[in-house]
């Protein structure tokens, strides 16, 4: 396997980290516009493991679907994992399919909202883009692996587990998201500082949350049927969280997982809730409320720039705030229905960083560290051939046994990261 990863910020960086300790692939090629981020990265990875000679830094545009397939072909890439923000999805995904890679990436292509009734109708969904190229990924025998970060991503490989070995049938598979993280400036005061790319931020929790309903798809005759809109921050629930982390309130986000999770799962309900807390709430309104989530160009001063890219420059990079985060950050899904043994059950299977231990262990703040590490598992199972496919597929097409058992296994055999399940 060759791989070439495609953006070297805050998760790409952690994922080279990651990868650097496995012995799957044969080269690694760091990817990014800024040539500098991705000769840092390098130098970090090598630093990790003396003697190291298969990483390798090169310039790409990410928006250019010819640029990124050009490149596939020179270092003879096998396997694409896309590390950018959801802009460039579709010039990587089609630059892959072009050059005839594997492609994997943590977000799908972005959505547009219903002209007429963006609260309540579906119009354009994550992913869709990439769905309606499926045919072309089957005809040529390769491997387009949606939405393998941590969520959507591992929340998935979980999701599918609980389908196979812990329920019968489940009422709702609920994607639920939170966090006990504190950010302070380097002069001790306390502050605020997103912990992914704040234009993401924006563009999930600002645009209607998706909700899919069997009811609803079958009295459509179509999984596609089952989805529907909600206003941003409906249905608010205080969720507690393992390990700590304690009570949150969780809101209804635009997520991946709602739309992947009905392609292959059986449940009567699927949604994802994100706990931002009132602080991010309220400055998200802000944002809105402002024109400042905004990405249509605006002038100033003779340069045109869209808002949203102002709000995310001026914020700390999620990949330099580790030092200045504490807490943890836990993702996973609520299952509910009926057990094997035919009795209720609710059980939250999850995974938790501790933001102090992936700063000691990887120099990587807990968020972006959670995130890198599933499409490296996957890539290592796409590569032993424990998963196998071709078209469009999300993480829970694949059986979740070899996923969670590589990744709990002690090193160096597998990842050692450790991960729960609560009965509630």
């Amino acid at each position: 396997m060759r791989v070439l990863m495609i953006g070297a910020g805050g998760v790409g960086d952690a994922a080279a980290k990651i990868a650097v300790d496995r012995d799957f692939f044969e080269v690694f090629v760091v990817a990014d516009y800024d040539i500098s981020r991705a000769q840092r990265t390098v130098e970090l990875v090598k630093a990790r493991r003396p003697g190291e000679r298969r990483f390798h830094a090169i310039q790409v545009d990410a928006s250019s679907a010819e640029d990124v397939a050009g490149l596939i072909r020179l270092v003879g890439a096998t396997h694409v994992l896309n590390a950018v923000d959801p802009r460039f999805v579709m010039p990587i995904f089609t630059g892959c399919l072009a050059a005839g890679a594997g492609y994997l990436d943590m977000a799908m292509s972005l959505s547009r909202r219903d002209p007429d009734e963006p609260f309540a109708k579906a119009h354009v969904k994550l992913g869709d883009e990439q769905f309606a190229m499926a045919q072309q990924w089957e005809q040529r025998g390769i491997l387009a692996l949606v939405g393998i970060g941590v969520e959507p991503g591992l929340s998935d490989v979980f999701a599918r587990y609980a389908v196979d070995h812990l329920f019968s049938e489940v009422d709702e598979l609920g994607t639920r998201d939170g966090a006990n993280l504190a950010y302070r400036h380097p002069d001790g005061h306390e502050g605020f500082a997103p912990g992914f790319s704040m234009w993401t931020i924006i563009e999930e929790c600002l645009n209607p949350p998706v909700v899919w309903e069997k009811a609803r798809a079958e009295a459509g005759g179509s999984v596609e049927a089952g989805f529907f809109t909600l206003p941003p921050f409906s249905e608010p629930e205080v969720f507690d969280f393992p390990e700590g982390i304690g009570p949150v309130e969780c809101v209804q986000v635009e997520h991946e997982e709602v739309l992947l999770m009905p392609r292959w799962l059986d449940a009567n309900r699927v949604t994802f809730k994100y706990g931002l807390g009132e602080q991010m709430i309220s400055i998200l309104k802000a944002l809105n409320m402002l024109g400042l989530d905004s990405t249509d160009p605006i002038t100033i001063k003779g340069v045109e720039v869209a808002p949203r890219d102002i709000v995310a420059a001026v914020l700390p990079d999620p990949a330099t705030i580790g030092p200045q985060l504490t807490g943890k950050t836990c993702a996973g899904v609520l299952v509910t229905g009926t057990g094997t043994d035919g009795n209720p059950r609710r059980t939250y299977l999850y995974h938790v960083a501790d933001n102090e231990e992936t700063m000691r262990d990887y120099g990587a703040q807990c968020i972006v560290w959670q995130t890198a590490f599933n499409p490296v598992i996957a890539l290592e199972l796409l590569a032993t051939g424990a998963w196998q496919g071709s078209g469009v597929l999300g993480p829970e097409a694949f059986d979740a046994v070899p996923f969670l058992e590589l990744m709990a296994a002690p090193k160096p055999a597998g990842y050692g990261i450790e991960w729960g399940i609560d009965e509630r």
